[in-house]
């Protein structure tokens, strides 16, 4: 499936950080491990994460900042801390500037597991219950299954519908072709093979693009796929 639980894991004991990804690796869950502010902050700018597991006391800065940074650029997403600080300021400083959760060291694997279930579900219904995709002047209205561009609506077909939608679920992710296709055409009795996906992505170029030759949110990432390349909020 095109929609995965990726989580950042920001650890700088490196006997600690691969026993909680291979927890959460072996829960099914796409983990990405970094050591550092600096390793964090290249992750967070090319991947897109439903959650971040943050350790405070890190070799080049600490895990508030990270907290801070993270949810300025997207405030969807959750945040677990790791801590050996259990005085109740430094917790309360970590909830009150986004944090939604923290654990002390020494903890249990499986309370951790458990903590990022939870997340992960309160995730699951905040998405379910967004009916309104926004990037810029473009706008998806899932409840009325409407696109507006500059506040018009766009007349777009079912299968340039469901495009969009994918795109702006997944923004900044490369999307591989068989993704897309998979994606769009689930459940459909219908012919679609990479030049027609092709085809469909040029006429909702046309349709979304100031300038489709020239395109800003539908990228082409020559021998991997298509991205859309700006930010997306939910309503």
């Amino acid at each position: 499936m095109v929609y995965l639980n990726k989580i950042l894991l920001v650890e700088d004991d490196e006997a600690l950080g691969l026993a909680i990804e291979f927890s959460l690796r072996n829960e099914g869950y796409e983990v990405i491990r970094a050591s550092s502010v600096k390793e964090a902050r290249n992750q967070f700018d090319h991947t897109i994460f439903k959650l971040a597991i943050l350790d405070i006391n890190l070799p080049d800065g600490n895990g508030y900042d990270l907290c801070m940074h993270f949810k300025k650029q997207n405030d969807a997403m959750s945040i677990i801390f790791l801590t050996a600080l259990d005085e109740e300021a430094n917790v309360v400083m970590g909830l009150d500037i986004g944090g939604d959760d923290y654990i002390t060291k020494p903890f249990r694997v499986r309370e951790l597991m458990s903590r990022v279930r939870v997340q992960l579900r309160k995730q699951t219904k905040l998405e379910e219950a967004s009916l309104i995709l926004t990037s810029e002047n473009i706008k998806i209205d899932m409840n009325q299954v409407k696109v507006y561009k500059n506040q018009e609506i766009v007349s777009v077909t079912n299968l340039e519908y469901k495009l969009l939608l994918t795109f702006m679920k997944n923004a900044y992710k490369v999307l591989k072709r068989d993704e897309i296709l998979l994606e769009i055409t689930e459940g459909d009795e219908v012919f679609f093979d990479e030049n027609t996906l092709s085809v469909y992505i040029m006429r909702l170029r046309d349709k979304i693009e100031d300038n489709p030759k020239n395109p800003q949110f539908i990228i082409t990432q020559r021998g991997l796929g298509y991205r859309w390349d700006k930010d997306v909020c939910r309503q």
